[in-house]
């Protein structure tokens, strides 16, 4: 028995992938999704730059940057930021508004930190 095609898989098919060759397109889909992710900031790295600003940020803020609910912004702070990043997040209310900034290394307001060790 040989196997055939059914009518519609070869009425789909392209020419260039009937005879096995590809042609090279340089506006193809998965590379040009590629290039512009790539050149894009992702949404953690803008969340960080927010909170090394001077001025800091609000979880509102962090909110319309991100396309995040309040939750997961104040998971982010707390999970990554926090834990995994090992980054100081110092939280102010001013005018009735809490405002987050990362301070000591990596944030701004750093002061020189000296090694915990114990003799």
């Amino acid at each position: 028995m040989s196997k055939r095609l059914n009518a519609h898989a070869t009425a789909t098919m392209a020419p260039s992938s009937a005879t096995g060759q590809s042609a090279p397109s340089e506006n193809s889909g998965p590379e040009k999704a590629l290039k512009e992710k790539s050149a894009r900031a992702s949404k953690q790295a803008r969340v960080i730059a927010m909170l090394q600003s001077p001025s800091g940020t609000t979880v509102a803020a962090m909110m319309k940057a991100t396309e995040w609910q309040q939750h997961s912004v104040r998971g982010f702070l707390a999970g990554v930021v926090k834990k995994k990043l090992k980054l100081k997040v110092k939280s102010e209310k001013i005018d009735d508004s809490r405002v987050y900034r990362i301070v000591g290394p990596g944030g701004t307001g750093s002061k020189t930190a000296r090694p915990r060790r114990r003799v």
